[in-house]
């Protein structure tokens, strides 16, 4: 502990001046006294360490004894052991609901498709299961997983904190190898779920694993403030050398002039009977004053603020309207070093959704093949819902939340988080009434039925899937789509998950011998009998077992082949509720809109396999999609894809959906001589227009989109996948074009509008920061027509505004020139006018607005902008504005966003809060401080943050202050003893007369000070300025209070030296009063400082000087040789016998205070 405080420069020069007291030629004090000082503050440091570490221990001990499975290869079976113990290469057994120990490769799973859900709240916050697949050839295996038969080789990437990638492959003893994805790796501090038993290797043990390495404790920052107060920690460096050296040079000259043969009797040689020389007697001196003037220096003022900071941190968490009922969790800061930095913010950056609205999206509108479906009756009962929810069910969340156990979480991370991880984890994320309860669009509705019915008369007369009118065809697809292109993940309530024996298992096509094998020209003819014969074997073996959840569907050509799986669909169909309602576990709310959209539309996603879809349809029952390939989102593509084998046609079909800003480039180009291309034309344009109207109305769009593939295309897009699959080098990239390759020639289906509404208080929340003075900047990846509407709802944007329109397809040459023409005229003078403009701009121009040329003509023009809109932006074009901004303005930032994808911003930003929202923990965990919702950042920056800045800037000023004006009565005295670098003051008060003596108040000051009520603050957020301006701690305040300490010690001073002038005191019957004055003068001028008196600092105020006289009694009365050879006996018995002492007591800190007093008064009386 002493080896890490050591890393900060103050505490070594404390103690180097410490030991330096101990050489005999150059000491000032007692040296055993002078490392008083010193020895406590490193004590108190290290105690608060301890208990920090102690904490820490504690869990440690806890998490590290938890027990596990491990396979012993003596004893050839799983034997227990702590979690301690478990180490690279080990093999672990886990059973459901049991939390994972390292980060495990897995290998095997009682789940007869080589599945294992997993529960992710203690490492993200996200509370629906996600699957992982067991290792592709150990799927195969046809016995029983025997650890001591595992002989293949695993080589994988370095340890890394990377939650999201995974990267490696395993070698077999064959000779064959496979890739290995985050799909396979089973992370430290997950829960099993769902699963009864899985068995893995170990990857990564230890602080190896990702969950440690993402752990990195609290954020320690440098405020803005500490900065400025490190410069002027070393002013006062440079003072005390003047100081210093001026008292050397005054020394050397004193000596000198006695020459050699006039010494003063008081001059003592050394012990070789010589005096010092004049410049040696000056190096020495200069020395001792170092020791005498060290308290210039405030070797307590780190200590102070740390303990401050803690202080303001613990107040903040009390805050009850930080709390949020609804989601049972409240204010957490996870950096203690920058709460000041709070008061100072001058831009907020901040994402949309999630962060100003609520991240509940509710499907609200529809277009399939052109024609829109406006749902009118689902909007009238969201908002029936919401009226209802703010009278009743605020109060009813609660009641359910604070019953719900968090013995599950409670070994794997704080009881805050655990205890918000299990009440999210009792009900599914993203499946609130108002998500679920969907109405159906009466039109659409009549047209699935319509479907349903002519599928029904095609089945019975033998007819192929195409000769469904090409709407209707739509229709189905779009449903389909909707249903299957996502990555939901289906359970039932009771655990462990329902198993599905059934006839043929199949398996994504992973090898060009699998699709050739799969794909042959005998598997597309019809084949009644064997597709019958195992329809009816499946559907039997159902039966047998009771579990009719899913069912196996037959893959021909023609609808006849259905009619006995549709059968026994329907059965299975009607069969699943009986268990229980299904869950959807969506990893977003947009995917979880969808599928309960497309079941309010009787299309209902049943089951979800790793190779397979299994989706009720009305009239057919449960058919099962093959799935082939998933291509996940990512914010680059800004799509989905699944490619599947359609169970009606054996077709090879990809469905997409993603943003239409990408979609609709990727569709197939029409002919305009073609008749059929003219029609896909004009729905193209429709759709085009129900789009603009949806993002009009604030709604979030995608859209749908499919191809049809032939075997051909399949098969030489497939082998670069898999090419691409395998590779451990630049795997993403080659993943992310072989996706490009198949995404496109897309057929349009339709769009969707998904209303995601603003969370409470958003509006008044933003007006209120914008009156503070706060810029602020919404950063948001939706569309520009969306992210507008969504501006004006929620005040970002005004409509008597003049909003700047920044769209540009392509970088044009000489843009640099046009935008100065273009843009000059918008730099009026007028403020008035200036505080009227807004700025949208689109995530591509963004793109060319961030080149290093146009970056400081983009920021000079959202520099007057009173608004700011980036619609379209990516995570990494976020944390560039956030960067540009807080670099070039030097300005101070904040970011807040809820989702992975605003970890870079908030990173970046002086100040990133996080939203523990709907989207996981990601933000929470990079966020220097978390709230459970915007609205309460007002309070945050207007109140706490206020506060916090004024408390601590006033409190540096005051520790300079004081210390420098102690300083100086020494240095005065130094003009009347030959500048020898003696003190008037006693040892022990000049030790400890920081330390004890006037260290209360300043603490209770800094904590509990309050210049403004907090009602006022957010009546005026205007005195928000204050901080931003840096009124409370200018540079010219720090020489002030420099020019007024000298002036305060020069009363001090000279008003007991003339009123003990030509008396027979002795030096500390002198300096104890001069020591009593300077008490009093400075807790006086706290006072005055201080802006709230209550009795804790009027408490701790008279503590102080209690314990001073109460100190300097019992010293004087029993340590009549504590200083050799002055006596301090019985020196402050006499002087308060003295009217005298009362009289300088009394007039000198009145004198001394005066002038800061009327300055004061005059400030007050201008207020």
């Amino acid at each position: 502990n002493l080896f890490e405080q050591f890393h900060r420069l103050a505490n070594v020069y404390f103690v180097f001046i410490a030991l330096l007291n101990f050489v005999p030629a150059v000491n000032a004090f007692q040296p055993e006294l002078a490392l008083a000082p010193v020895l406590f503050i490193l004590a108190v440091t290290a105690i608060k360490d301890l208990w920090e570490d102690y904490s820490r221990y504690r869990s440690d001990q806890e998490i590290n004894h938890m027990e596990c499975l491990v396979y012993s290869r003596n004893e050839k079976k799983y034997i227990s052991r702590y979690w301690k113990e478990v180490k690279v290469g080990d093999f672990v057994q886990l059973r459901c609901n049991e939390i994972i120990p390292a980060d495990i490769l897995l290998l095997s799973s009682s789940d007869p498709d080589g599945l294992c859900h997993i529960e992710t709240a203690n490492l993200d916050g996200e509370t629906n299961l996600k699957q992982r697949q067991v290792v592709r050839r150990f799927l195969e295996l046809d016995s029983e997983f025997d650890p001591l038969k595992f002989t293949s080789v695993i080589e994988c990437e370095k340890p890394n904190n990377d939650l999201s990638r995974f990267r490696g492959y395993i070698i077999h003893k064959s000779g064959k190898k496979d890739g290995l994805f985050k799909e396979n790796l089973l992370l430290r501090g997950c829960t099993i779920r769902n699963t009864e038993e899985v068995a893995g290797i170990v990857i990564y043990a230890g602080h190896e694993t990702k969950a440690l390495l993402n752990n990195n404790g609290p954020r320690y920052k440098r405020s803005k403030l500490e900065r400025q107060m490190n410069a002027d920690v070393l002013w006062c460096v440079l003072i005390l050398l003047v100081m210093c050296l001026f008292s050397a040079i005054g020394h050397g000259l004193w000596v000198w002039q006695y020459g050699e043969k006039k010494k003063p009797i008081f001059d003592v040689p050394g012990p070789d009977g010589k005096y010092l020389s004049p410049v040696l007697a000056s190096v020495y001196l200069f020395l001792t004053v170092i020791i005498v003037f060290q308290v210039l220096i405030p070797i307590s003022l780190y200590v102070s603020i740390e303990i401050v900071k803690i202080c303001q941190v613990y107040f903040i968490h009390q805050d009850k309207d930080l709390y949020d009922e609804e989601t049972d969790s409240q204010l957490q800061c996870r950096a203690l070093n920058i709460t000041e930095d709070l008061g100072q913010v001058q831009f907020i950056f901040s994402d949309k959704t999630g962060t100003l609205t609520e991240n509940k999206m509710v499907f609200r509108r529809c277009t399939v093949s052109g024609i829109e479906y406006s749902h009118d009756d689902n909007g009238e009962l969201m908002a029936t819902f919401l009226s209802n929810t703010c009278t009743s069910g605020k109060l009813n969340i609660k009641v359910i939340h604070r019953s719900q156990s968090t013995k599950t979480h409670r070994r794997t991370g704080s009881r805050a988080e655990a205890k918000r991880a299990s009440i999210l984890s009792k009900h599914t994320a993203f499946s609130s009434p108002m998500e679920k309860d969907i109405t159906p669009d009466p039109r659409l509705l009549e047209k699935v039925n319509e479907c349903a019915k002519h599928l029904e008369v095609m089945r019975s007369h033998e007819q192929p899937l195409s000769h469904l009118s090409p709407e209707l065809c739509d229709v189905f697809d779009f449903f389909v789509a909707l249903t299957i292109c996502n990555t939901v993940v289906v359970t039932a309530p009771n655990q462990p998950r329902q198993k599905v024996n059934r006839f043929e298992l199949k398996s994504p096509v992973k090898t060009i011998e699998d699709f050739i094998r799969r794909f042959t020209p005998s598997r597309l003819t019809s084949g009644s009998n064997s597709s019958s014969s195992s329809s009816l074997a499946t559907s039997k073996s159902m039966h047998r077992f009771g579990l009719s959840m899913l069912s196996s569907t037959s893959t021909d050509s023609t609808l006849l082949k259905l009619e006995e799986n549709s059968q026994q669909g329907r059965t299975a169909g009607a069969g699943a509720p009986e268990e229980g309602e299904l869950r959807y576990e969506a990893e977003s709310p947009d995917e979880a809109a969808l599928v309960y959209a497309a079941r309010a539309y009787n299309c209902s996603l049943v089951g979800r396999l790793s190779d397979q879809v299994s989706v009720e349809l009305p009239h057919l029952g449960t058919l099962s999609f093959e799935v082939l390939h998933t291509l996940g989102f990512d914010s680059v593509r800004k799509r989905m894809s699944v490619v599947v084998r359609h169970p009606l046609t054996d077709e090879i079909n990809v469905y997409t959906k993603g943003a239409d800003s990408v979609v609709m480039d990727l569709l197939l180009p029409c002919s305009s001589d073609d008749p059929r291309g003219k029609h896909q034309k004009k729905i193209r344009s429709k759709t085009q227009n129900y789009l603009n109207l949806y993002a009009v109305d604030g709604l979030r769009t995608l859209c749908i989109a499919k191809r049809v593939l032939s075997k051909e295309e399949y098969g030489c897009w497939l082998k670069t996948h898999l090419e691409a699959e395998s590779s451990i080098e630049n795997r993403e990239e080659l993943l992310f074009q072989s996706a490009l390759r198949i995404e496109k020639n897309l057929h349009l289906l339709g769009a969707t509008g998904i209303e995601d509404r603003l969370q409470d208080g958003v509006p008044e929340t933003i007006a209120n920061l914008r009156k503070a003075g706060l810029q602020i900047w919404v950063l948001t990846g939706d569309k520009q027509e969306t992210a507008v509407n969504i501006a004006y709802a929620c005040k970002l944007l005004d409509h008597d505004e003049e909003i700047i329109t920044l769209n540009a397809e392509s970088p044009v040459n000489g843009a640099t020139g046009n935008m100065t023409v273009g843009f000059t005229p918008l730099y009026p003078p007028s403020s008035s006018v200036l505080s009227s403009l807004g700025l949208v701009i689109d995530g591509r121009t963004l793109a060319y607005a961030l080149e290093p040329a146009l970056e400081d003509k983009f920021l000079a023009l959202a520099k007057r902008c009173r608004s700011v809109l980036c619609c379209r932006s990516t995570p990494l074009q976020k944390s560039m504005v956030v960067k540009l901004v807080r670099d070039k303005l030097k300005a101070m930032t904040l970011a807040i966003g809820d989702g992975a994808n605003d970890v870079s911003m908030i990173q970046v930003a002086d100040v990133g809060v996080g939203i523990s929202g709907q989207e996981g923990m990601q933000a929470v965990m990079a966020s220097d401080f978390a709230i459970p919702r915007f609205r309460h950042l007002e309070k945050l920056l207007l109140v706490h943050g206020h506060w916090c800045y004024s408390r601590l800037a006033n409190m540096v000023l005051y520790f300079f202050y004081k210390n420098a004006m102690f300083v100086a009565l020494l240095f005065w005295y130094q003009f009347y003893c030959g500048f020898s670098g003696s003190s008037m003051i006693d040892q022990w008060y000049l030790i400890f007369f920081n330390l004890f003596f006037s260290s209360l108040p300043q603490l209770i000051t800094g904590v509990l000070d309050k210049d403004v009520p907090a009602e006022v603050l957010i009546a005026v957020p205007q005195l928000y300025k204050s901080g931003q301006n840096m009124e409370e701690y200018q540079p010219h305040m720090f020489w002030m209070n420099m020019i007024d300490a000298m002036y305060q010690s020069l009363v001090c001073f000279f008003i007991p030296y003339f009123t003990y002038y030509d008396s027979e005191v002795d030096i500390f019957s002198w300096g104890t009063p001069i020591t009593t004055i300077a008490l009093f003068t400075i807790i006086l001028h706290l006072a005055i400082e201080t802006k709230t008196w209550h009795i804790l600092f009027l408490a701790g105020t008279l503590k102080n000087i209690i314990l001073f006289f109460f100190v300097a009694l019992v010293y004087n009365a029993s340590c009549p040789v504590c200083h050799p050879p002055s006596n301090p006996y019985w020196t402050m018995e006499r002087l308060m016998g003295d009217p005298m002492f009362y009289f300088t007591c009394i007039i000198s800190p009145v004198v001394a205070l005066l002038p800061r007093y009327c300055v004061f008064s005059h400030i007050f009386s201008c207020m």
